[in-house]
């Protein structure tokens, strides 16, 4: 992303720097911002200065101007050349910022070389190489991450993805109860989860950092308080985590395992206490 852009972050353009969709999505808008300012300054521009050039003089009656053809297809004619232009600059960007490139290290976490070959968002994850694919699911008024099983672990989070830093982390987007809408600017562009229905995205996290985002669809009365943050570490201190996660998963689900068993073991005491009296 260019330098400059980063200033207007956030102020006049979408938040970037945290992935390259990102940062192409900002650049289209800042691309699209410059065009309008031009048109907009050369249109106030002549407005004002009609204003000071033909203002009304004593004696002097106004021109009475009925059409000026070469004048309309001149603007008619701009104007569709600015509009072929940005659809054309917009195609150009669309396939960066729709699908997810390779990642830059392996499933080890260990570089590899660079790839251009890129899957549709659309379509399953990126053919080959390593990838990240999370399962993010909506609920009031809180976001659930899935992560894929590794050596029989199971791991999950809330609000918190952790992720690690240059891998391609696919999205699989739905929602459990209304519709919510998945966004972390700096990260991407925003895509909407939906009951039923599963929408996918992606990024690759370019450093390390935490990037905040929350709920974007009005889903409820607690809507601005449903946030979502992504954290981007180094592939070892990645891997340290999902390890604690998943002993930390197993070790609830141990201990509860062990409460249920020894209510049911009272309940079946009870339950013989009273059949022998």
């Amino acid at each position: 992303m260019l330098p400059a852009l980063h200033l207007l972050a956030g102020l006049v353009l979408p938040e970037s720097g945290g992935s390259k969709n990102a940062n192409d999505i900002a650049e289209l808008y800042a691309l699209i911002l410059a065009m309008a300012l031009v048109v907009f300054v050369g249109v106030e521009g002549c407005l004002i200065w009609f204003m000071i050039r033909f203002k009304g003089r004593r004696g002097r009656v106004a021109a009475q101007i009925h059409g000026n053809t070469r004048l309309e297809i001149g603007w008619t004619v701009g104007a569709a050349v600015i509009l072929v232009f940005i659809t054309v600059v917009t195609f150009i960007k669309l396939p960066g910022i729709k699908n997810p490139p390779a990642s830059d290290i392996d499933a080890q976490g260990n570089k590899v070389a660079a790839t251009t070959l890129v899957a549709s968002t659309d379509q399953p994850p990126p053919p080959k190489g390593a990838k990240l694919n999370i399962v993010v699911d909506g609920q009031q008024y809180v976001w659930r991450y899935q992560y894929p099983r590794q050596g029989g672990k199971d791991v999950f989070a809330y609000e918190e993805m952790v992720v690690p830093v240059g891998m391609t982390v696919t999205l699989d987007i739905t929602a459990d109860d209304v519709a919510h809408s998945w966004w972390i600017p700096e990260l991407g562009g925003k895509m909407d989860a939906v009951p039923g229905y599963v929408n996918r995205t992606w990024f690759k996290a370019e450093h390390a950092g935490v990037f905040r985002g929350q709920c974007a669809e009005l889903c409820g009365r607690n809507h601005a308080n449903m946030y979502a943050r992504v954290r981007a570490v180094p592939f070892d201190e990645y891997q340290r985590w999902y390890d604690g996660q998943a002993a930390a998963i197993k070790a609830a689900r141990d201990a509860a395992a062990a409460q249920r068993k020894q209510i049911q073991d009272q309940q079946r005491k009870a339950a013989q206490q009273s059949g022998s009296q």
